[in-house]
């Protein structure tokens, strides 16, 4: 055999796995949430940091198709379907428990990994958090357990107002449980409670009406991916109102709120990339442990305290893990 011929011969043999690899389709995730996109901005970078560590780069060897509901949880269902009928290597689902939900309706085959604040065992999604089983894992926030925190929280920053406004999402899974550990605390600190709903936009005018009628001294939000969607027109009436108030995520703060507590998103939506990834790579998703939130955020608006005319006790500003000035 020739030089020139060998050399074919060998170029051949080199190319054509790098031609068969070249044409395999691009995997596709599904990325499902109930919320809008504007203020999830910091969220889906986390995500897609996430599959970067485990070696997915979005529009390199990973696409991502997005799926709004923009708070509209009837709308899920529908969008849900269409990455079933792509048949997309995974689903991402977030922003309630209603998007995880139509995520699990629609498909048992297609791997799905939520971030979710209320209980996924108590929702039906998975059997247990260290074996979920099926095709199902993610995230599990504990939003909805931390609202009895939140009100002692509140009751430091403003020890006078014996009366405390909470703000109720009915629609969301976890409400009443909410509600309950609101009240059990609620007794233990001597606070009475004025307990506000509001499922749309169109509740909260009426609600903050109330508020003001009962001359409650402060409020406190429950978490509900709802009012996360809505937090800057939250922050807005607290403000307009002049009560100080408590809200579930650091992005309530860092646009005005008073103060927030609660888990970190960017270390949930991490994961939830990282787990993403690894189900891209032949991980089992029900081999995956549900990750629990371990990271917990104080964060105090100290320009809004001095807005409200509240000098922030010593030991509350020493627990902060941020203050924004």
């Amino acid at each position: 055999m020739r030089r020139r011929e060998f050399i074919a011969v060998i170029s051949g043999a080199v190319t054509w796995p790098l031609v068969a690899h070249a044409q395999q389709p691009m995997p596709v995730i599904g990325f499902l949430k109930a919320a809008s996109p504007g203020p999830l901005r910091q969220q889906v970078a986390a995500f897609l940091g996430g599959l970067k560590e485990s070696g997915y780069v979005e529009g390199q060897n990973v696409a991502v198709e997005y799926r709004w509901a923009e708070g509209q949880y009837d709308r899920l269902p529908a969008l849900v379907a269409d990455p079933v009928r792509q048949q997309v290597s995974v689903i991402v689902s977030g922003g309630g428990a209603p998007a995880v939900l139509a995520a699990k309706a629609a498909t048992t085959t297609i791997p799905i990994v939520f971030s979710l604040g209320a209980d996924p065992i108590g929702l039906g999604l998975v059997a247990s958090l260290n074996r979920p089983g099926g095709n199902i894992t993610g995230v599990y926030q504990f939003t909805s357990g931390l609202e009895a925190k939140r009100l002692g929280l509140l009751h430091e920053m403003v020890p006078k107002a014996t009366s405390v406004a909470v703000l109720i999402n009915s629609n969301f899974a976890d409400s009443e449980n909410q509600l309950r550990d609101v009240q059990e605390a609620a007794a233990r600190l001597g606070v009475q409670l004025v307990v506000l709903r509001a499922n749309t936009e169109s509740d909260f005018d009426a609600a903050f009406s109330t508020l003001v009628h009962q001359r409650a001294g402060a409020l406190l939000v429950c978490g509900s991916p709802f009012f996360n969607i809505r937090r800057e027109q939250l922050v807005v009436l607290a403000a307009r109102h002049a009560v100080p108030a408590i809200f579930e995520w650091r992005d309530f703060a860092a646009a005005g709120g008073l103060m927030s507590y609660g888990t970190s998103l960017a270390d949930a939506y991490h994961q939830v990339g990282v787990y993403a990834g690894q189900i891209l790579r032949g991980t089992k998703p029900g081999d995956l442990p549900v990750v629990q939130s371990t990271k917990f955020e104080l964060v105090i608006n100290l320009s809004t305290a001095k807005a409200l005319g509240i000098e922030v006790p010593p030991t509350l500003s020493a627990r902060a893990d941020e203050i924004i000035e």
